[in-house]
């Protein structure tokens, strides 16, 4: 979903550390990691949000209205729903000029653990299911997870770790507008979202708030 922030990794392992705190703003934290041959970093995210987990969950998965939140987000839309846990979507990604926009397709599986109730959301790229556009810049390979680890007194804990191949020319002053302005604006849309009527009672059928 948040492929708008445009990173560039080195390898695609979410086991390794070296996380550094970049930015602080209102309970959002924003990390960076340095990724080996590129001065692009990778970020994670982390927050806390007094939500249920079905709640966060079902506003991921709401493609439809992504860009209501998601920074720079334009022309989402589901292409395959596999299950209530299990979709297919498309989104472009609107980039300054000169550059061209972006677009992608990724799958979005939703799995929770029975015994921790931590719940994983992973959107990786994929290839494929339709055509490019002319004059938009395909991503091929990004690995996006958020993990969802609900505590007590009906608070969630939030991490969402990105990175990914913009492709194409990027220069460096436009990635670091996205590295440093669209996680943390993408997190706080995220907040004003999650308080929307229409997701204050949802529940979803593979979700154990």
């Amino acid at each position: 979903m948040l492929l708008c922030l445009l990173l560039l990794p080195a390898d695609l392992s979410f086991a390794q550390d070296g996380w550094k705190l970049s930015n602080t703003k209102n309970d959002i934290r924003i990390y960076t990691r340095p990724v080996a041959n590129s001065k692009i970093k990778a970020i994670k995210v982390e927050c806390s949000l007094p939500v249920r987990p079905s709640q966060l969950v079902y506003v991921i998965m709401d493609i439809d209205h992504g860009s209501e939140w998601v920074y720079h987000g334009k022309d989402a839309r589901i292409l395959k729903r596999v299950s209530p846990s299990e979709l297919y979507y498309y989104s472009e990604v609107v980039v300054p000029w000169p550059c061209e926009n972006r677009e992608y397709v990724a799958h979005i599986i939703t799995t929770q653990n029975p015994k921790t109730k931590v719940i994983t959301v992973d959107a990786p790229c994929i290839l494929g299911m339709v055509p490019a556009r002319p004059h938009i810049v395909r991503i091929t390979h990004s690995i996006g997870k958020w993990t969802i680890n609900p505590m007590e007194n009906g608070v969630i804990k939030v991490s969402y770790e990105l990175e990914v191949d913009p492709a194409g020319s990027v220069p460096a002053w436009l990635v670091n507008l996205f590295a440093t302005q669209g996680p943390m604006e993408t997190f706080e849309g995220l907040k004003v979202q999650l308080q929307k009527k229409e997701y204050r009672d949802v529940k979803l059928p593979f979700i154990v708030d």
